[in-house]
């Protein structure tokens, strides 16, 4: 008979890691590698739950999100300790409301801090100094209304604003680089200090540093302006990955 061996085990310390934690939509293709890219290699982990959405991407459909938010947040490691958790869907934060979805995760995840891609992109402008913003969705206009609403609510005034009309999260995470810099340089105006790139399905993270040489301003991006968010709410004060835009020059 073989004996079995019990070996006293040796922990690593889990100080100094930091953990951030993601509440993805089921359908959604991008959020997940855009924060791999951006968040920082060395000394923290990103950790990633789903919660279920159907498409379209229409108010309606997006509000019933709701209810699944805590316990989708419920999966996200229980017991460890989190830097930050972000609430991955800019045009459901508009809908629930920024409050309504920080309730939600910090029940399950109590004083923890929540960022959700609207509030991200206040913080954002207002670390950037801009007041007045050019808007750019993947979205039905009658998703895309809502959003600049949010925005002048919240003390911005958007300039100008144009969208894709795509009703699928997964289209539009397929939307090219080349349809991404080529809407954003139409959208902007002599008025817009910044551009906002809505949608965290949205492969924009790629396009800002080309959009941002193209028109000599800031360009913030739902994801961007997340993980910046997260990093700073997170302690991270001065983290600033390369090719993501000036936005992570600044500090909140």
């Amino acid at each position: 008979m073989v004996s079995l061996a019990e070996h006293a085990a040796e922990l690593t310390p889990t100080e100094g890691m930091t953990r951030f934690g993601l509440v993805a939509l089921s359908t959604d293709l991008t959020t997940e590698r855009d924060f791999n890219r951006m968040l920082p290699e060395r000394d923290a982990t990103l950790h990633i739950t789903r919660v279920a959405f159907e498409n379209p991407t229409t108010p309606e459909n997006l509000r019933k999100m709701g209810p699944r938010i805590a316990s989708a947040a419920e999966l996200l490691v229980p017991g460890e300790v989190f830097g930050a958790i972000c609430y991955g869907c800019t045009s459901a934060s508009v809908e629930l409301g920024d409050a309504a979805i920080t309730a939600a995760v910090q029940a399950a995840h109590p004083d923890v801090a929540v960022v959700t891609p609207t509030h991200a992109a206040l913080m954002a402008f207002s670390a950037l100094g801009v007041r007045k913003v050019a808007l750019l969705t993947p979205y039905l206009v009658e998703t895309t209304a809502p959003m600049i609403t949010y925005f002048e609510q919240n003390g911005l005034e958007v300039v100008n604003a144009a969208c894709f009309g795509l009703e699928d999260d997964r289209d539009m995470a397929r939307v090219s680089r080349a349809s991404i810099v080529r809407a954003a340089c139409s959208v902007d105006c002599p008025e817009a200090e910044a551009i906002f790139l809505s949608c965290t399905a949205l492969p924009a993270v790629g396009a800002i540093a080309e959009i941002e040489a193209e028109l000599k301003k800031p360009v913030v991006t739902s994801n961007q302006a997340s993980a910046w968010a997260m990093c700073r709410l997170a302690g991270l004060e001065d983290y600033n990955p390369q090719g993501y835009g000036s936005l992570f020059e600044r500090r909140i």
